[in-house]
């Protein structure tokens, strides 16, 4: 019988992560779980992440105006949406 020590739980976490290779796909749903604290109150409240495909974001927009700042603001966002996940998990950014 092996005797192992004592670990953590969250080392124990991050080598199950690590080892199902799923580290990515929970860093992309950290994204939008987190959307409001990452864009702040003002655009959480005018948009909605919809979902993440081949690394760009989709975010539903309620207006036409908002849409066009916010898509001039793309780099911007992506930018802060990268840095939140600790590493770049979103290429591209689509407000629709």
């Amino acid at each position: 019988m092996k005797s192992r020590a004592p670990r953590a739980v969250g080392v124990l976490l991050q080598e199950l992560v690590n080892e199902l290779g799923i580290g990515q796909t929970l860093r992309q749903y950290n994204v939008i779980t987190s959307w409001p604290s990452i864009v702040g109150e003002k655009i959480a409240h005018v948009t909605t992440p919809q979902r993440i495909e081949n690394g760009i974001l989709f975010v539903q927009v309620s207006t036409a105006p908002w849409r066009a700042e916010l898509t001039m603001r793309r780099l911007e966002i992506l930018e802060k949406v990268n840095t939140a996940a600790g590493k770049k998990v979103i290429r591209d950014i689509r407000f629709r």
